[in-house]
This record gives C-alpha cells, sequence and structure tokens, in this order.
C-alpha cells in the first residue's frame, strides 16, 4: 500500500496523476482540476460519464473563485453559501466561461465546497488550488471509508493520503445556490 504524507500527495498532483484521501464521510478521488489527463484517468476509474461533472474541494473559498461566474452570485447567495462552510455542504453555482467541459460535463454550473476536514484543507493550502472530489468507488460499489477499502478497490499501488475520515454517515448535502433547493440530502 502506498500511504503518503501531505507532501507527497502534492507532488503526485503536480505530476498531473490521481490520488485518493480521507474527506468527511468517506475517501475521495482527487486530482488537480486543470489538468484533463487527470480528470479523465478519474472519470474512466469510476466509469463515470463526463457529462455529469465533478466537484470541488477547496481549503477556502478564493480557490474556488476562478472556476464561477461570481458576477452571478448575489451578495445573499455568496453569504448563505459562506456560512455554511467550512463543513459538508456542496453548492452548484454557475461556472466561468473558461472553467472545463470536463468538470462541468453537460451544466453550466460547477458543484463546489470548502471542506473542513484538516488533511484534505492542508493539501489544498500547499498545493495552492482545489481538487476534484468524487466518492473512492468503482461503479456500483460502496464508496470506500478506510485506507484498506481504497486498496481493496483500487490496488496495492494506488496512491492514498494516511488519514481517517470524518465521522459523517453521509456524503454531502448538495444544494443549488439559485434556488436553495436541496438536491442530494446530507
Amino acid at each position: 500500500m502506498t500511504i503518503l504524507s501531505v507532501t507527497e500527495s502534492c507532488q503526485i498532483l503536480n505530476d498531473g496523476k490521481v490520488i485518493a484521501y480521507p474527506t468527511e464521510a468517506v475517501f475521495g478521488l482527487g486530482c488537480d482540476p486543470d489538468c484533463e489527463n487527470a480528470v479523465l484517468t478519474i472519470l474512466s476509474l469510476k466509469k463515470r460519464p463526463v457529462e455529469k461533472g465533478l466537484i470541488l474541494i477547496a481549503e477556502n473559498f478564493d480557490q474556488l473563485i476562478p472556476y464561477i461566474d461570481i458576477q452571478s452570485i448575489t451578495e445573499q447567495q455568496k453569504d448563505l453559501m459562506l456560512s455554511s462552510w467550512p463543513g459538508p455542504v456542496t453548492w452548484v453555482v454557475p461556472k466561468n466561461k473558461n472553467t472545463p467541459y470536463f468538470l462541468s460535463g453537460q451544466f453550466d454550473s460547477i458543484a463546489i465546497r470548502v471542506t473542513d476536514h484538516p488533511l484534505v484543507g492542508k493539501i489544498c493550502k500547499v498545493f495552492n488550488k482545489p481538487l476534484v472530489s468524487t466518492s473512492a468507488n468503482l461503479s456500483g460499489i460502496e464508496p470506500c471509508r478506510t485506507v484498506e477499502e481504497v486498496e481493496k478497490q483500487f490496488g496495492k499501488n494506488f496512491p492514498v493520503l494516511g488519514g481517517e475520515t470524518g465521522k459523517r454517515i453521509n456524503p454531502s448535502e448538495i444544494r443549488d445556490i439559485k434556488t436553495g433547493k436541496i438536491i442530494r440530502q446530507g
């Protein structure tokens, strides 16, 4: 098993590769959101169509600004979003016109979250940008909650940031910033 430190994880991300890491509820698969090959690797691993889009997870809101259309969000919407962070609430917001299709899929929006998991926050801080975040699991199999489960699903040599998930049972809640509606219960 390849257990990584934060520094080693960031090196792998800089190399355009994918890592697994603990989040608030489950292990996630992550990569540099600006590296198309890495994002397509995640989609291939999960057998997930690009049209579905992905979540970006960050240490702070500023890391997410390059990917969103900040002008189309009202101050009230922004305040609502920021009041839920850091934490397990993912918001679907209008995307920046430069946000690549391989992140947003068929949508004119992108899902974003500021994490309260200390290890993920530290990776994003050291890496100095958000990560793609999708649950670490093969299609049709439950998401991984331990390093051992990641190894079982993805193999001995898959790079994993050592650590434990938060104690949440469910993945993050997903809400639409424009309507306030809950898309996925958390």
